[in-house]
């Protein structure tokens, strides 16, 4: 009896759909994603069980490191740019539409007004070193960080003021911000902590 040989055929699977979706897909999360902006500094925040959400826009962001040197960021480079105008008014420097754009695009700043067109001037690695060594003064003898957070406030109303510190930043460094804080009736801001797990039981 002859044997019957069923001939194969190849399957053919249309991807066309699932391109489109991948597609869609990679789109949708590239336009929605908040990506993180690079810290001059690595900080271990302490553990808290509220689970407030912080802003994603208007932040003024006072990062504060073990060692108590002080560093800032503001979301907006609008708002960055005009209060770096004032500082230098304050200061007497007058800084070029190029420093300022430059000083516009950093996504944090931390070093004193008097070294920020040396800053400015460097290459990006040179400025994460040089930022790490100074920070923004913030003593009673020279208190920067007031000047920064008062024009931050006088360019921008809406702004959410957030302070994010290593747990290991001794305490009289924090209520030294605190402190300056309220000089300026800064009374309403954020402690940024990492999420502790409740415990099952509670």
């Amino acid at each position: 009896m002859p044997k019957l040989i069923v001939k194969r055929k190849s399957t053919f699977i249309d991807m066309t759909a699932m391109s489109d979706v991948t597609v869609l897909l990679l789109t949708f999360f590239m336009l929605t994603s908040t990506f993180i902006q690079k810290e001059p500094v690595v900080v271990a925040t302490p553990s808290s069980v509220s689970e407030i959400k912080i802003p994603e826009t208007n932040i003024l962001s006072i990062l504060v490191d073990p060692d108590g040197k002080v560093f800032m960021s503001l979301d907006k480079q609008e708002d960055k740019a005009n209060v770096l105008k004032l500082l230098g008014k304050d200061f007497g420097i007058n800084f070029t539409d190029k420093e300022v754009y430059d000083f516009s695009l950093q996504p944090s700043f931390g070093v004193p007004i008097q070294n920020m067109q040396e800053f400015l001037s460097m290459p990006s690695g040179e400025q994460d070193r040089l930022m790490k060594d100074y920070g923004i003064p913030a003593d009673s003898t020279d208190n920067q960080f007031k000047r920064w957070v008062q024009h931050a406030r006088e360019v921008n109303r809406d702004l959410v003021i957030a302070i994010k510190a290593d747990q290991d930043t001794p305490y009289p460094k924090i209520k030294n911000i605190m402190n300056t804080l309220q000089d300026l009736r800064e009374n309403r801001y954020n402690l940024i902590t990492s999420l502790k797990k409740m415990p099952d039981n509670v």
